[in-house]
């Protein structure tokens, strides 16, 4: 397909930011996410294949995609990873190649990073919302709290930079070690993000009373360290500041109390080939069945642009209507 004009839904949003899920499993089982026993988890023949992700990712990226994040579930599951990411660092978008990044829990990263970052991997993002190993077992379900440092080391040596550590802050869980998880940020030469924990739960059980508004980390953290504003953050999520001056720097993505949709440039495609246009949409379009019923590019396009089209202006949190997506995170993707 030739470059054609740019994804930009009818409030003048132009979409350049791509996510796509790799698989809803996940190796851990955080309370915030599903329950203990998991989730049914998708079947395997209604999981995208690594050519219909290549072309998804061509198509798109003629259409002004110029960065593609991959997520799960927990992508480092998926056995083919390397080869998804040699294929689309290889993909030209309008300013070059794609960019490529993911989000992880880290867990066997230091087994495959060398080869990612061979095959064109270049930024990561590493969840961890407690830097207590007891709390992350209760939290996580999970005693791997060792195993999420290995491969945050193994990041902090690949040289690859940015490098991020996501904590969802959580009231009466991990609200006491702001401070701790921000030090153990800065030991590692990486980036710390708090988020506000939004309703994508599997038992819909969110409510506003456990979540940590972002003015209330951003109070914990000023106790220990002087936070300068970095200034103009365009399209990204993150409220960054300036930790005691600098170099690190940590940031708080405020979703729920501090919206950003206005400047939302992203997109989002399920592990099982769905479409949406916003994390919290309540529609997708089916893109698996397009792919496998014939669809041309020009098909696919069209179905890009029809769901971009019908964007929301944001996402509804505080709306009197608002009902959370049918779907948890770990099948949406990150």
């Amino acid at each position: 397909m030739t470059a054609v004009a740019p994804l930009v839904d009818r409030f003048g949003r132009v979409h350049r930011d791509l996510r796509i899920s790799l698989t809803d499993k996940c190796n851990l089982r955080c309370t915030y996410c599903m329950p203990a026993e998991g989730l049914p988890w998708l079947a395997k023949q209604n999981i995208l294949t690594t050519d219909e992700i290549e072309r998804v990712a061509r198509v798109l990226a003629s259409l002004g995609i110029i960065e593609l994040r991959l997520t799960g579930g927990e992508p480092l599951l998926r056995p083919d990873l390397v080869e998804v990411v040699r294929r689309l660092s290889a993909i030209e978008g309008a300013e070059g190649p794609l960019r490529i990044s993911m989000t992880t829990n880290g867990i066997r990263l230091d087994r495959v990073i060398d080869d990612l970052v061979e095959a064109g991997l270049e930024r990561l993002n590493i969840s961890l919302d407690t830097a207590d190993p007891t709390r992350f077992a209760t939290l996580t379900r999970r005693d791997r709290f060792e195993d999420v440092l290995v491969g945050i080391r193994a990041a902090q040596a690949s040289g690859l930079r940015p490098l991020k550590l996501n904590a969802v802050a959580m009231r009466g869980v991990n609200d006491q070690e702001f401070c701790d998880l921000l030090r153990l940020a800065v030991a590692h030469d990486a980036e710390l993000r708090f988020i506000e924990q939004m309703p994508l739960d599997a038992g819909h059980t969110w409510s506003r009373a456990e979540m940590v508004p972002g003015e209330e980390i951003l109070e914990k953290l000023r106790e220990e360290f002087t936070l300068t504003p970095v200034g103009d953050r365009g399209s990204s999520p993150a409220e960054e500041f300036l930790v005691d001056g600098g170099p690190a720097t940590v940031g708080v993505i405020a979703s729920v109390t501090a919206p950003f949709c206005g400047a939302c440039d992203r997109v989002r495609v399920t592990a099982d080939g769905q479409l949406r246009n916003c994390l919290f949409a309540r529609e997708e379009s089916d893109l698996l069945g397009l792919l496998r019923s014939g669809g041309s590019d020009e098909d696919i396009a069209a179905m890009v642009r029809t769901s971009i089209a019908g964007k929301l202006p944001g996402h509804g949190i505080d709306d009197p209507g608002f009902l959370q997506p049918d779907r948890p995170m770990s099948a949406i993707g990150g």
